[in-house]
């Protein structure tokens, strides 16, 4: 049987998980450190990348990616072993630029060591305005790095501080023209609406001076308050309002932060941009390549703190204790893991050891038919193309219409999603109550 475009190639993500300071909003998996932990955390990390690729992890994931891409013989790297060949490669974080070149070379040294990097791969750099110069950038470019991602997420100043970002808008403007003097020329910005105070003219004030820049890619994503963080003791309550159909203190209402949707769509449209996703857009032929792929069910692999991974089969995620995490790859960084953290201050120990008391190692799962069917769906409906019946055909051996039919047929009279030409999309209105939409089709 042919395999499909999307199962041809593979996907490596790379967590970095330091940042100078946490931001208000964050509940990802980051957090500052002191130099010598980040130095023993990238020889951790290029371990973990060189013995997956020599030996796989657990045993079975290099398998199953090479059972998926019906890999042909011959194609092996120098020292024997399969090369998998990889397409796409995402430094995330956290601010992976916080490292300094020479670490960051390190690392994609690891990776050309171990897997075979297409010669037209795709090597995104997530990068925080204030963590960057311009001999810093050339650096990254000359290393390989072609994508650059700037976590913006506002061009007013009282908005940054608000998010509690490290960075002012002019910083931003700086870091953006040094880095188009170091050769970048597919550069993405990120942006975040519906905050807190946050009026529908700021948001489109933001979106205009930004597409004016003139960037290839512009992600742009509503604020999620999220337990744990500092904004949902500050606007969790606000938040729950909201839910209940209430007016919202502080967040915008549901109307407004649907306007500031269609404000996103409307306004970078007159610039240029395509919405490809839900929340992002791109110059024509500059759509992230990494991202696609999550969406369309390509298999990749997470190396470090708390990465994910899926493997066409199986989904793992490596263990969130750093503790942990620099124990499992050998003496040298167990030592350098101890020496670092007796360095970090107060806060970090007591995170430290908090994390003694989750489970250690990998977590994961092997996927039932069902739930790669829900993904299939929940996934590929956020891509503005949507999804393709042939294609849920050939991977499930069986028409949708068997499980979903009759919930499909009720969004499409309801006017969420509209079917063309064998593909099933989100209308304008679905994608407003996306996740409604998935949770009764599904």
């Amino acid at each position: 049987m042919r395999q499909r475009e999307t199962e041809r190639n593979l996907e490596l993500y790379l967590h970095i998980p330091f940042c100078v300071k946490k931001c208000a909003y964050c509940d990802f998996l980051s957090f500052p450190a002191g130099e010598s932990t980040r130095e023993a955390y990238v020889k951790a990390l290029c371990r973990e990348i060189r013995e997956t690729g020599r030996n796989g992890r657990n045993g079975n994931d290099i398998d199953d990616i090479n059972d998926i891409n019906n890999r042909k013989d011959g194609d092996d790297r120098k020292d024997g072993t399969d090369a998998l060949r990889v397409a796409t490669l995402f430094f995330g974080g956290g601010t992976p630029s916080v490292l300094e070149p020479d670490q960051i070379g390190e690392i994609l040294q690891a990776v050309r060591e171990s897997f075979s990097l297409a010669p037209d791969a795709e090597i995104s750099l997530e990068a925080n305005p204030g963590t960057l110069t311009g001999e810093k950038l050339r650096a990254y470019r000359r290393l390989g790095i072609n994508r650059l991602s700037l976590g913006l997420q506002s061009a007013d100043s009282e908005e940054l501080r608000l998010l509690g970002r490290i960075h002012t808008y002019p910083e931003f403007l700086r870091n953006f023209r040094e880095a188009r003097e170091a050769g970048f020329s597919n550069i993405n910005v990120d942006l975040m609406s519906a905050l807190p105070g946050q009026s529908l003219m700021s948001w489109e004030k933001t979106l205009r001076q930004i597409a004016e820049l003139s960037p290839e890619h512009i992600s742009a994503y509503s604020l999620i308050v999220e337990e744990g963080t500092p904004f949902y003791e500050r606007y969790g309550e606000d938040e729950s309002r909201r839910e209940a159909g209430e007016e919202p203190l502080f967040l915008p209402s549901e109307e407004t932060e649907r306007e500031m949707y269609a404000a996103a769509r409307r306004i970078l449209k007159e610039y240029g941009y395509e919405r490809y996703e839900i929340s992002n857009y791109a110059k024509p032929g500059y759509a992230c390549r990494h991202n696609t792929g999550y969406w369309t069910g390509v298999p990749y692999l997470g190396f470090g703190l708390g990465a994910s991974s899926y493997t066409g089969e199986r989904r793992y995620a490596n263990t969130a204790s750093l503790s942990e995490y620099l124990s499992l790859y050998g003496k040298e960084e167990r030592d350098r893991s101890r020496e670092a953290l007796r360095d970090e201050p107060g806060e970090e120990r007591e995170r430290e050891e908090r994390e003694k008391a989750e489970p250690a190692g990998e977590r994961g799962e092997l996927l039932t038919e069902q739930e790669k069917k829900e993904e299939f769906f929940f996934l590929g409906l956020r891509m503005t193309a949507g999804v393709q019946e042939e294609e849920y055909l050939r991977r499930f051996g069986e028409s949708w219409d068997r499980e979903f039919g009759k919930a499909m047929e009720r969004l499409i009279r309801d006017g969420y999603l509209e079917k063309e030409k064998g593909w099933l999309r989100l209308t304008e209105k679905g994608v407003d109550v996306s996740n409604q939409v998935f949770a009764e089709l599904l």
